[in-house]
């Protein structure tokens, strides 16, 4: 994204005052050229100033002017805060909306515009943690096969492609990005026992390949009537394009209805499912971060409350004293 691409773009989608939009150009540009973030993370980013530029012309009573930004109190953005609670907007996306606008704002100190205190003053947004939702082992197991889906009007390479993705997602643990983002040469098939992977932040990890992935791969290409080529998506759609995730959501909503699963079964379930088990099995906790990707350990050690929700669970189910009254 260059400079002058985005100054064209924010200049027709942003409110603001002239010097606010320019500044906002050029705040983008650094996030793309210096800091490097992804595209998605660059439009979310813009997204959440646009909001806020919005709330504060009506606020205000007039598009907000880089000084009329530097002299908010922050009564001010708790009163954006409040408003977007009140659209129903979650913690999380309310903490990522005030990192945005606090990294544009230490932009503006950069450039010399002025301190922006009020927005450092906020507290960040309490968020809750919910533990995420796995599958038991034999229902992973069941979505991950073909023979539930096999049969009806889908294309046997169709089902046995959808099988391929969701072998990755619980036997190696990646996200639906990280599968579908896998090039045809990249192929996990037979020979091959590990896998590079690119995940959030352009970090790069290693995972295992066990021989049910290998197979499941394999079975996909060997029905595929494309012919995909090495630099081209692993995974294709029905016409041969790139394969959208929702079309592998939409198979394990099917998945759910056929073997009786709740809502919260779906294709990143499969990746806490991973997690869980592995850590059920005596899994290293510090292992498991590695294999999951994730940048923070206290990320990983959300399973270690599962385990022991489970454990107290079984407790309570079983032992004599825990029935007793």
């Amino acid at each position: 994204m260059s400079s002058g691409d985005s100054k064209s773009t924010l200049d027709l989608v942003l409110p603001g005052a002239p010097d606010t939009r320019q500044e906002a150009a050029q705040w983008l540009t650094s996030l793309a050229k210096e800091r490097r973030l992804s595209p998605k993370t660059i439009e979310a980013y813009g997204r959440d100033l646009r909001q806020f530029l919005t709330f504060l012309t009506a606020h205000l009573g007039e598009p907000a002017s880089v000084r009329a930004i530097l002299g908010l109190k922050p009564l001010d953005i708790r009163a954006f805060l409040s408003a977007r609670r009140m659209n129903a907007v979650q913690s999380r996306s309310l903490m990522r909306q005030l990192a945005s606008l606090r990294s544009f704002a230490r932009h503006l100190e950069r450039e010399g515009h002025g301190t922006a205190s009020a927005f450092a003053a906020i507290r960040t947004p309490k968020m809750e943690k919910n533990l995420p939702r796995p599958l038991s082992a034999a229902s992973a197991v069941a979505v991950t096969e073909t023979e539930l889906r096999s049969g009806g009007d889908r294309k046997p390479w169709i089902v046995a492609r959808d099988a391929a993705v969701l072998s990755l997602l619980y036997g190696a643990g990646l996200r639906i990005s990280e599968a579908l983002g896998l090039q045809r040469r990249d192929a996990p098939i037979e020979g091959i026992d590990s896998l590079t992977v690119t995940g959030k932040g352009g970090r790069m990890r290693g995972v295992p390949i066990i021989p049910p992935i290998q197979r499941a791969v394999a079975e996909y290409l060997r029905l595929c009537p494309y012919a995909v080529p090495p630099e081209g998506p692993l995974f294709v759609g029905a016409r041969g394009g790139v394969l959208s995730p929702r079309i592998i959501q939409l198979a394990v909503e099917e998945l759910r209805g056929m073997l009786g699963l709740p809502d919260s079964a779906t294709p990143h379930a499969l990746r806490h499912s991973f997690a869980t088990h592995l850590l059920a099995r005596g899994g290293d906790l510090r292992g498991i971060q590695e294999l999951l990707g994730h940048a923070s350990l206290s990320t990983t050690q959300l399973y270690t409350k599962i385990d022991a929700t489970r454990l107290m669970e079984a407790f309570d189910s079983a032992h004599p004293r825990a029935r007793a009254k």
